[in-house]
């Protein structure tokens, strides 16, 4: 299990649990794929650091502030300069009572 502040841009395969402190607006995209979905901005916080979880489609009515998520086979990438992690394709993330 990876602590946040040892995640890298570029990482596959990592697993992450941590407590949710923020939750974004969802908002709506189109995908490169012309499929429309919706996408939200969750900030996880462990006691190493904070990182921003990327919500897509069904994944965005899941979690809430204050529960503690397990990500698995999560995706760690950089967006607009900022480093974050998705489940991506293959990930799974679990709301850990």
């Amino acid at each position: 299990m990876a602590k946040i502040n040892e995640l890298k841009a570029g990482t596959g395969n990592v697993t992450v649990e941590a407590e949710v402190t923020a939750v974004s607006e969802p908002r709506e995209v189109v995908t490169r794929f012309g499929k429309r979905t919706r996408v939200a901005d969750a900030t996880l916080k462990d006691d190493s650091g904070e990182i921003t979880l990327s919500l897509w489609g069904d994944d965005v009515e899941k979690v809430a502030i204050g529960d503690k998520v397990k990500i698995e086979n999560g995706w760690v990438s950089e967006f607009k300069g900022n480093v974050q992690i998705s489940c991506g394709k293959y990930g799974k993330m679990t709301v850990v009572k």
